[in-house]
């Protein structure tokens, strides 16, 4: 089977090197290109950003090179879920092949009203960290840490920003295959989840995982055979 690249977009907090555990499970045909945000990982020394639309071009930039070499897909947990899509209308709008594929864990639909019902990133420290525990949002080995929780803290007020300041603009629905996978003890309803439908005009594949909001660590394996069973098909469909 030809390859596929895979493109992946890190949960709030995290970084292109969230997803070493995917690459290692991926099968040899699927090429997983993690993106990274500014600010962490790779781009520690980067402004961090807070504007979704400077976010998305810059990670248009990233992608880019890679949107014609060959047939792509594109993943994101949590608030990548929400990039993911705003970053494949993106690459739609400048007239590049559309994704095999839109995969999306951990989030709710780009519409639901609970993203913007509370300002988390504003809350002062003390509050902050217990909310983001609370959320299940980072491990508690980070939360404990003092060191690390001060390398963490502004990376997630950041994301948490982008995430609760995103302003929805319905576009119309997305003729793109969608699958959507949350966990069965993440702190969102089915009726947000829902709302994923009306980013696509296909029946979107809605499943569930027993687990918390990092269910997407547990379930590796079992995420990155839905993935490349979903990219099979779709490779066989369209002749690729």
């Amino acid at each position: 089977m030809k390859k596929v690249n895979l493109f992946c977009l890190p949960f709030a907090g995290g970084s292109r090197y969230s997803y070493r555990d995917y690459q290692q499970k991926a099968p040899s045909f699927l090429n997983l290109l993690p993106l990274e945000y500014p600010g962490r990982g790779s781009r520690m020394g980067e402004e961090l950003l807070t504007d979704m639309e400077v976010l998305l071009e810059d990670l248009y930039q990233q992608v880019k090179p890679h949107l014609e070499e060959r047939p792509y897909a594109i993943y994101g947990h949590s608030l990548g879920g929400l990039i993911t899509h705003l970053l494949t209308r993106k690459i739609l709008s400048k007239g590049h092949p559309a994704p095999l594929h839109i995969f999306v864990t951990g989030t709710t639909g780009p519409s639901a009203p609970s993203r913007k019902e509370k300002k988390r990133h504003l809350l002062p420290k003390k509050e902050f960290i217990e909310e983001i525990r609370r959320l299940d949002g980072s491990p508690e080995e980070i939360l404990q840490n003092e060191d690390l929780l001060e390398y963490i803290e502004p990376i997630l007020r950041a994301d948490f920003h982008l995430n609760e300041t995103y302003a929805y603009e319905s576009k119309g629905p997305l003729d793109l295959p969608f699958t959507v996978i949350t966990g069965t003890e993440e702190d969102m309803t089915m009726e947000d989840i829902k709302l994923w439908q009306l980013e696509s005009s296909r029946p979107i594949d809605f499943r569930r995982m027993k687990g918390k909001h990092f269910f997407i660590f547990e379930h590796a394996r079992e995420i990155m055979d839905i993935i490349a069973r979903k990219i099979i098909v779709q490779t066989e469909q369209i002749g690729v």
